[in-house]
């Protein structure tokens, strides 16, 4: 799954100007997905929605950047712009919902004292 959404972010990002922002969204969304694939898998089935898109994504971060202007000045950190790209998208957050790693335990060692 992580192939084929990386296949349809390069198919968007075709249609737009290379280095854009909606270009470089692609490439945010891209390394999302070569790090969780369940999030590749979510991604793949919303970029077949029109109001999905990269395009659209990067609305999003713009609009947060706009509400964030310090004069002329707007800023996005990638930690921001990622936070974003996850609630457009709906993928679980990594720093908070861990996979259960199967048969992994913790052990105080205070226990054994």
């Amino acid at each position: 799954m992580v192939e084929e959404a990386i296949r349809k972010l390069r198919e968007q990002q075709g249609k737009v100007k290379a280095r854009s922002a909606p270009w470089m969204v692609a490439e945010q969304l891209m390394d999302i997905c070569r790090r969780e694939s369940a999030s590749a898998e979510l991604i793949a089935q919303d970029l077949d929605n029109p109001e999905m898109g990269i395009v659209q994504a990067e609305k999003k971060i713009k609009a947060f950047a706009d509400s964030h202007k310090t004069g002329n000045f707007a800023c996005v950190t990638p930690v921001e712009a990622e936070d974003i790209l996850r609630k457009f998208y709906g993928l679980p957050d990594p720093r908070r919902d861990k996979p259960f790693a199967g048969g992994a335990v913790s052990v105080d060692l205070a226990d054994f004292l």
